[in-house]
C-alpha cells in the first residue's frame, strides 16, 4: 500500500537521474552538486565501462557537496541488472552511516532501464528509510533534432533519411522510450544547439511518448535551477502505474539483458592535445561508436584533459590539475553496439597517434 505523506516526509529523498548516452547527465549532476544550497548530498554513480571516468569528473567540482566519502561508484554493470547484488547493499551501507546525507542522487548508466531500480525502493531493507523524490530523464535536444532516437517516423525520414538506426525499431530506440516513460521530469538538454522551431518539434515528439503529467523543462550545459530538481516529493516507488518498460511488458519484470551493448577501455601515452583529438575524430569517423569518454595527459600541462564524445561530436576541456601523487595518464572508454570491433578501433587510435605504422 502507498505510504502516507507524513511517513515519506521522514525519509531521505532520492533523485534518480537517467538518460541516454551523452545526454548530459554528468554535467547536470555536477551543476547540481555545485548549487546544492547547503544540502549535504550523497552520490551513487553507475559507470558502464572498466574505469570510473564519471566519478573522477564529478570529484573535480571542488565543492563541499562533492566529498570523496559521499560518492559511491557501482561499476559492475548496469544498475538495473545488479539491484540485489550491488544497489541494495550499497544503499544499506550508506544508510547505516552516522552522518546520513540530506539527499541522495543516483546517476544511472546511459544503458539503464529505470524501472527495475524504481521497484527496488520497495525492498524492505530500504523502503522504511528512503523515498524517490523523482525520476529525472535527461535527453539530448541536438541529437533528437538530428533524428537520433526520435519516435516520429515521419520526422526521422525528413531529418535523417540516411540513418539506418532510425529506419526500424532498434534496441537503442526502445531503451530511449523506456527512459522517457519512467520519468517524472524530462530535462531537454543542449537547447543552445537547436533553434526554437527545432526545439518545438523535438518537444512535440517527446510529449507523444511521455506519461501524462510528466514535467518538461529546458536546459543548456546541464544548468537547471536546483529547485526544479530537488524537493519534488513524488514518492515514485508508490506510483508505478504506466512505467513498465518494453522489456517488462514482453518478458515480465524479472530480468533483461544488455547484450546489444559492449565497451572497453584502453590507455595511450601522453601527447599534444590537438594530436590526440584529431586521432579520436578520425577513429569516430571510421567506426560506429556511440560514446567515447575519458581523460588525458598533455605534455607540459599540469591539468587533466577531460574528453567526451557522442557520435561524431567531440568535446574536450581541462577540468582540474592532476592531484598530488596521481600519475598523469590517458585512459579512454569506448561504448557501442555489440559486437564492438575492439581490435580495429584500438589499432586505428594507435595508428592515428603514430604508435603503429600504417600497413603497407
Amino acid at each position: 500500500m502507498p505510504e502516507t505523506a507524513a511517513a515519506n516526509a521522514a525519509k531521505i529523498p532520492v533523485s534518480v537521474i537517467t538518460g541516454f548516452l551523452g545526454a548530459g547527465k554528468t554535467t547536470l549532476v555536477r551543476h547540481l552538486l555545485g548549487h546544492a544550497k547547503g544540502k549535504r548530498l550523497a552520490l551513487i554513480i553507475n559507470e558502464f565501462g572498466e574505469i570510473g571516468v564519471d566519478r573522477s569528473v564529478l570529484a573535480a567540482c571542488g565543492e563541499e557537496t562533492c566529498r570523496e566519502e559521499d560518492m559511491i561508484e557501482l561499476s559492475n554493470g548496469c544498475i538495473c541488472c545488479t539491484v540485489a547484488e550491488d544497489f541494495i547493499p550499497t544503499m544499506t551501507e550508506l544508510l547505516s552511516r552516522p552522518d546520513r546525507p540530506d539527499h541522495i542522487v543516483i546517476e544511472t548508466s546511459g544503458l539503464a532501464l529505470p524501472q527495475p531500480l524504481i521497484r527496488a525502493f520497495n525492498w524492505p531493507e530500504i523502503k522504511s528509510q528512503v523515498t524517490i523524490d523523482g525520476v529525472v530523464t535527461v535527453v539530448d535536444a541536438a541529437a533528437l533534432a538530428e533524428g537520433r532516437f526520435a519516435s516520429d517516423e515521419g520526422a526521422v525520414e525528413t531529418q535523417r533519411r540516411a540513418d539506418q538506426m532510425l529506419d526500424h525499431a532498434t534496441p537503442l530506440g526502445e531503451l530511449f522510450k523506456d527512459q522517457l516513460v519512467a520519468a517524472d521530469l524530462l530535462v531537454v538538454n543542449k537547447t543552445d544547439l537547436v533553434d526554437e522551431a527545432g526545439l518545438a518539434t523535438v518537444e512535440a515528439g517527446l510529449r507523444c511518448e511521455m506519461r501524462p503529467g510528466t514535467g518538461l523543462i529546458r536546459a543548456a550545459n546541464g544548468h537547471v535551477d536546483v529547485a526544479a530538481l530537488l524537493g519534488l516529493g513524488l514518492a515514485t516507488e508508490d506510483n508505478l502505474g504506466g512505467r513498465d518498460s518494453a522489456h517488462e511488458l514482453e518478458h515480465g519484470p524479472h530480468g533483461h539483458e544488455h547484450d546489444d551493448f559492449d565497451s572497453f577501455s584502453l590507455s595511450l601515452p601522453a601527447m599534444p592535445r590537438d594530436r590526440l583529438l584529431e586521432a579520436i575524430k578520425a577513429t569516430l569517423a571510421g567506426h560506429d561508436i556511440l560514446r567515447l569518454k575519458g581523460f588525458a595527459a598533455v605534455p607540459g600541462s599540469p591539468m587533466r584533459l577531460a574528453i567526451q564524445a557522442v557520435g561524431p561530436r567531440l568535446n574536450a576541456y581541462f577540468d582540474r590539475p592532476w592531484a598530488e601523487g596521481e600519475a598523469p595518464e590517458t585512459v579512454l572508454v569506448v561504448i557501442g553496439e555489440s559486437p564492438l570491433p575492439r581490435a580495429a578501433i584500438e589499432a586505428d587510435l594507435r595508428r592515428a597517434v603514430r604508435l603503429v605504422e600504417p600497413a603497407a
